[in-house]
């Protein structure tokens, strides 16, 4: 790059970052305000708050990307124009090419990074966010269960203490009835909740199991000193886990299992979801070639840019909105495919056609204007003298 080109592609770069910045603190700050029930209301450290909070972060930096640019880029060509620096690099001979290359640099690094990050981070950080909440559920005794209180999940389990001595529970009762027709109840003095290999265990001591079969009276009884029971085989939804679509990576994807249930019954969003991964890039590149061909050419200050600055925005919400119709219509049909990756595609050579030939196409509609114009006055005399 030259002096000058290094120059605005500072000036963009500046206000990309401090777009982004402030944005993503922004919504971060909601998101934060939305997921403090996982303290409040489920008893959690604030370690795991902030585990929740940042593993949302990819997610809406890559969302907030390709509007922090289009912001920057558009400040940058005001600034530009605003202190007729655009019209100074005009009569000097620059083309819009090289006018354009630091915003299309600056495009294609936010490009590159919108694709990294949706198609390898974003996946991962899903899928631990789901296996945390799996994990926080899981161990329905340090979440959930109250002292005194008689907690009874969906899946017919059901677990009372009458209190708590430091990290050890007293007074234990548990029930489950998960299997139609068979009962196990376990009855202890003492218990406590440990972790051991990334799963959740109750530890039981001096106690009992009963368990009552189908079709049988009596029950059967089991005295311990000592008693591990997996509570992540209690909840259903821990030991039964699937990863939606957006949870799975992009390899899992393009070469999914076409024999799972899940896949049968939801081959459509995976396809769905592929495509709007891969074909991520191109937006941050037809924001910035709108954006350009919006107010890239050089203006004096009486000529208005308001009407080409809310046209451009018009166009930018006009193409999130089609390509978001565009990636639900893959759900249902293949031939969507089509339109997802054609819609920027096109909205970048049209944007491009007016950059480079836009000027050419006004002048010689102009000139066409100002002949036209030259012939009206002649008409009437041909007329009389016919």
């Amino acid at each position: 790059m030259s002096s000058l080109e290094r120059y605005i592609f500072r000036t963009v770069v500046g206000a990309f970052l401090a777009c982004l910045g402030g944005l993503t603190a922004v919504i971060w700050v909601t998101q934060a305000l939305r997921q403090l029930d996982v303290i409040t209301a489920q008893g959690q450290t604030i370690l795991v708050f902030l585990s929740f909070t940042a593993l949302s972060l990819p997610t809406l930096v890559a969302v907030i990307s390709p509007v922090a640019l289009f912001i920057a880029v558009l400040y940058g060509l005001n600034r530009l124009n605003g202190d007729s620096e655009l019209i100074v690099m005009s009569a000097a001979g620059l083309s819009p090419r090289r006018l354009m290359r630091p915003f299309l640099a600056l495009g294609v690094m936010v490009a590159a990074l919108v694709a990294f990050l949706t198609i390898v981070i974003i996946p991962a950080s899903f899928q631990e966010i789901r296996d945390l909440i799996a994990r926080i559920r899981a161990d329905f005794v340090a979440n959930i269960a109250q002292e005194g209180q008689f907690t009874t999940l969906d899946n017919g389990v059901t677990f009372y203490y009458r209190e708590r001595s430091g990290p050890a529970l007293l007074g234990i009762f548990l029930q489950d009835r998960r299997e139609q027709g068979r009962t196990v109840v376990y009855l202890a003095e003492r218990g406590q909740a440990i972790e051991h290999n990334g799963g959740s265990y109750l530890v039981l001591e001096s106690g009992s199991v009963h368990r009552q079969r189908p079709n049988v009276q009596d029950s059967s009884m089991v005295v311990f000193d000592r008693y591990a029971i997996d509570l992540s085989a209690l909840n259903q939804e821990a030991s039964e886990l699937i990863y939606k679509p957006r949870e799975r990576s992009t390899g899992d994807l393009l070469l999914p299992d076409r024999e799972e249930p899940y896949y049968k019954l939801q081959a459509g969003r995976f396809r769905a979801e592929l495509h709007d991964r891969l074909g991520s890039w191109l937006f941050p590149l037809a924001v910035v070639t709108i954006a350009f061909a919006a107010l890239g050419e050089p203006r004096t200050t009486r000529q208005g840019r308001g009407a080409a600055l809310a046209v451009a925005v018009g166009v930018v919400v006009a193409l999130r909105i089609a390509i978001f119709a565009a990636a639900s219509a893959v759900v249902r049909s293949k031939a969507a495919l089509l339109a997802l990756y054609g819609i920027p595609v096109l909205a970048i050579a049209l944007s491009l056609a007016m950059i480079f030939a836009g000027p050419r196409l006004r002048q010689g509609l102009a000139e066409a204007g100002k002949a036209a114009l030259r012939l009206i006055p002649a008409l009437p005399l041909r007329a009389r003298r016919a």
